[in-house]
């Protein structure tokens, strides 16, 4: 009994200190019961472990924004590398046919037939890059798809129809990437 005697005292007396102590600091001291100080004892231990796993995920999240970033980066930089050197080959051809010319070979059917089938490599290049000529000789004028240069009276032709076509249009996977320049019908005034 003596022993549970002193032990409140004790209590008691550190419960004192505990206010003189807080209120030199100019705090108000609190009285919990001590299952209520351990939970919050818990609670703070959980908080803070939340705390640190929030800034590690913050910290993970913008690390992996700066590498997104600096993916973006190389694909603007270097996406196209695989088109451009396929391109560097068609020059190759192109300089091989201009070298032939120079080396005073007059076989003119011969360097024409090299150039068309440059031509026809490149075609089957921007096919392969899904990029196609608009057709547009003998459709009916849309400027979504066309730009008229040039209008001309033709009898044989509906007006606003496409009679000739200046310059080819493409699309990029259905999206215009060059309207055709075209010269279009007109009624006869």
């Amino acid at each position: 009994m003596e022993k549970h005697k002193d032990n409140d005292k004790i209590k008691e007396e550190v419960k004192v200190e505990a206010q003189e102590k807080a209120e030199q600091n100019g705090e108000k001291a609190v009285t919990l019961k001590e299952a209520e100080y351990l939970q919050l004892q818990s609670d703070a231990q959980k908080a803070k472990e939340y705390w640190e796993k929030v800034l590690r995920l913050q910290a993970d999240f913008e690390n992996a924004r700066k590498r997104w970033e600096r993916d973006k980066q190389d694909v603007l930089r270097f996406g196209n590398e695989y088109l451009i050197s396929e391109l560097l080959n068609i020059i190759d051809e192109l300089e091989r046919s201009l070298e032939l010319t120079q080396g005073k070979h007059e076989d003119f059917t011969a360097f024409l037939k090299g150039v068309e089938m440059i031509l026809a490599h490149l075609h089957d290049l921007l096919k392969k890059y899904y990029v196609v000529a608009i057709d547009s000789k003998g459709k009916i004028f849309d400027p979504n798809f066309h730009e008229a240069l040039m209008q001309a009276e033709d009898e044989n032709m509906p007006e606003n129809t496409v009679i000739e076509e200046m310059q080819k249009g493409y699309l990029l996977n259905n999206k215009v990437i060059r309207t055709a320049k075209v010269k279009v019908s007109k009624k006869k005034n």
